[in-house]
């Protein structure tokens, strides 16, 4: 068995332990997903350069005044960041993803930023750069995010995560917006990942550069694979973390089981970072479940 067949039968066992834990435990999954909105909304906002920390981020959508000043456009960015997120995981299970409900998550997102561009795709004289990308022309932009979407929902020879990341590859290649692409492709991402029965990722501030190196490598080759392994581990580490609070574990610092494991912390984070451990990341800290 190669190591991408082994990775699809391990996420699959995660999968079936997850629906088996999450009987009659709705209410400790609604806990789990509302108290990672904020980090959600913190490592997408940070890849687009915002200014947020974590517990900046916490305290807007809190509610709770912040010691310093934050310019207007972060505050709504974060605030309707996580209307989003919190749509989508109220709502991906209701209907299937379309063009129309990309334009209504967009018009939430961009609400009180670019009211002029929110819920709508380019058009015109509306091009765009990324990089040394220089997005399609907007004429194409419908056509080309349907043919994305229809591509996803036939390719059921792909695997899961590979479906997620030749779409999401697609899209933010397409670029079909003129502002907010990069958040939009992310929860996208996990709208079409609980819609299909999987869990939420959350791909992190702390993998940009291997993030951005999909990016070129798709553009350079048409290859997906540098996206696929931040989707798999994105995956792997949500399995983790939701299966540590459902199947009721001790859940410890990462440094503290180093100890107890007789390993030292180095070759245990190593590990943890490779998914090969039952880790996973929780607001900056490494943790697992014994």
């Amino acid at each position: 068995m190669n190591n991408d067949s082994q990775q699809i039968k391990y996420i699959q066992q995660l999968k079936q332990r997850y629906l088996q834990s999450a009987k009659n435990k709705e209410a400790l999954l609604q806990l789990v997903s509302e108290t990672e909105i904020a980090e959600q909304v913190y490592n997408s906002n940070a890849i687009e350069n915002s200014t947020l920390s974590l517990e900046d981020t916490e305290k807007i959508l809190l509610q709770i005044d912040l010691d310093r000043f934050i310019n207007e456009r972060e505050l709504f960015e974060a605030k309707n960041l996580a209307r989003v997120v919190e749509y989508i995981n109220n709502k991906a299970n209701q209907q299937r993803i379309s063009i129309e409900t990309i334009l209504l998550l967009h018009k939430m997102l961009l609400s009180n930023i670019r009211d002029d561009v929110a819920g709508r795709f380019r058009k015109d004289h509306e091009w765009v750069r990324v990089a040394n990308h220089i997005a399609p022309n907007p004429k194409d932009v419908n056509e080309l995010v349907k043919h994305a979407l229809i591509e996803y929902h036939v390719r059921d020879d792909w695997t899961m995560v590979k479906r997620i990341a030749n779409f999401h590859l697609q899209f933010e290649h397409i670029h079909p917006f003129v502002d907010g692409n990069g958040r939009i492709g992310r929860v996208i991402n996990n709208y079409l990942l609980i819609r299909d029965g999987y869990v939420p990722i959350n791909i992190k501030f702390i993998d940009r550069t291997l993030y951005y190196k999909a990016f070129q490598e798709f553009d350079n080759s048409g290859k997906t694979k540098i996206m696929e392994q931040i989707v798999n581990r994105a995956l792997l580490n949500s399995y983790h973390k939701r299966l540590a609070y459902l199947e009721g574990k001790n859940i410890i610092k990462l440094s503290e089981y180093a100890k107890t494991a007789n390993t030292s912390h180095s070759n245990i984070l190593n590990k943890a970072n490779r998914q090969t451990i039952e880790a996973f990341m929780e607001k900056g800290v490494w943790k697992i479940g014994i």
